[in-house]
């Protein structure tokens, strides 16, 4: 099966050329509007470069639809059509509500391959449709930092929520896959976009639990995230957990007639801050040469009704990114290690790992292609929620930076998301050699 027809006109805004691996600096300005002291570019001139691109166009068209995680319904349909259309066979897999984002909407998976193939994908090339909140609208500008009367249209700038988080990689992934089929249609390739990843990659595990996945025989995966263009190597492990303080209320005036949940969870916190760099020897987490430290976040901290109240209950949530070792090796250092700071406190502070589900050790990933930078990445991903068979490969790379992800400037240039379609095409192209020689499982 040919898709000719369709990529004419993709062909020509399509490179092959790895991206370069911006810095943090060059990447924060990027969803920042221009300035008025910079020369005016069309914005109708803007409008008919996306316009004309189908590229460009069906990655706009992904940003304008708002699919805040458990909001996914709109965005999956349309996907599904798109692909539909161009003679691929479309799975709605049909993911429970979202816990506490309940719709009336059904989200769905989206698992697709050509209609040609009667054999299933050997490589699968997958994505999330879901973003974090809050949406934010589409838009095309020129890039701040540009101050010259001249113009290079590969430099506008594409932002709103889901630019690079992860609709850049979806739409890359999509065209790579589009053009690599017009170039060899007997690929078997195939595409997996999900819901949830935001929130514990309940779309991920639910396809992994399939019999989409129990029955495949792909021996490549290509996870699409923000990588700078760069493949990476591996990303940290992560599990969360709470902490409860429970004392008892008393007026302030006479704080020794109560106990203060405050007083007792602040040691047991200030502990579990400086866990990533306690030496393990001395009951802290562990580090690795290839992650570094493990770190900690306290994100959450609630307690007390009233500054004239003695505080009776504390709570804290805390998330962290594991360097080495296991989930469960982790939780019992920090249950240790709260344990021993609360020892001689006058309330009862106790651990609890049940509410936070997901967890899972570093992800060490193949970087075994040529002409790519190679990281690591702290960030999570849905890697750890798809189970494979042993010797599956398994890239992680996308355009785009994580830096301004899920920020105000949420962003990435024309440029880096064209340059990703081709980053996409040089693994899909590693995949089917290794296929030909006869050394993919």
């Amino acid at each position: 099966m040919k898709f000719s027809s369709y990529l004419a006109a993709a062909a020509a805004i399509t490179g092959v050329k790895a991206s370069p691996h911006p810095a943090p600096a060059q990447q924060e300005p990027l969803g920042a509007p221009s300035t008025p002291s910079q020369p005016i570019y069309s914005q109708t001139g803007a409008e008919d470069i996306i316009k004309n691109s189908p590229l460009l166009s069906f990655h706009r068209d992904l940003v304008e639809i708002e699919s805040i995680s458990g909001n996914e319904h709109d965005v999956g349909l349309f996907v599904a059509k798109f692909l539909e259309a161009r003679n691929f066979t479309v799975v709605k897999q049909e993911v429970p509500p979202l816990k506490g984002h309940e719709s009336p909407k059904t989200r769905y998976n989206i698992y697709a391959y050509p209609d040609s193939h009667s054999e299933p994908p050997a490589i699968l090339l997958t994505s999330h449709i879901d973003t974090v909140p809050p949406f934010i609208p589409y838009s095309v500008h020129r890039p701040q930092s540009d101050e010259s009367g001249s113009f290079d249209s590969e430099n506008l700038v594409l932002a709103g929520r889901g630019t690079v988080d992860a609709k850049g990689s979806v739409a890359a992934q999509i065209f790579a896959t589009l053009e690599t089929l017009n170039e060899q249609p007997n690929a078997k390739l195939g595409l997996l976009f999900v819901v949830g990843e935001e929130v514990g990659g309940d779309g991920m595990k639910v396809f992994s639990d399939s019999e989409y996945n129990r029955d495949s025989a792909y021996h490549t995966l290509v996870f699409g995230e923000p990588t700078e263009a760069a493949l990476v190597s591996g990303h940290k492990g992560m599990l969360g957990f709470e902490v409860f303080a429970h004392g008892s209320a008393a007026h302030s005036g006479y704080p020794w007639l109560g106990r203060s949940a405050v007083s007792a969870i602040l040691p047991a916190l200030s502990r579990v801050d400086q866990l990533g760099s306690i030496p393990t020897k001395e009951g802290g987490l562990p580090s690795s040469p290839k992650y570094g430290n493990t770190t900690l976040n306290v994100g959450v901290v609630r307690a007390g009704v009233a500054t004239n109240v003695v505080p009776a209950e504390a709570y804290a949530d805390v998330s962290v990114r594991l360097a080495a070792g296991t989930p469960d090796e982790a939780r019992e250092i920090i249950k240790r290690a709260v344990e021993d700071a609360s020892h001689d406190v006058d309330a009862e502070v106790v651990v609890d790992f049940g509410s936070h589900g997901e967890s899972y050790e570093p992800q060490d990933l193949d970087v075994d292609v040529e002409g790519f930078d190679v990281t690591t990445v702290n960030y999570g991903t849905d890697v750890p929620n798809l189970s494979v068979r042993s010797g599956v490969k398994r890239y992680l790379y996308g355009p785009g930076s994580i830096f301004v992800a899920h920020g105000d400037h949420e962003a990435l240039s024309v440029r880096q998301i064209k340059d990703a379609v081709g980053g996409f095409k040089k693994l899909i192209q590693a995949a089917l050699d290794r296929e030909e020689q006869g050394l993919a499982i």
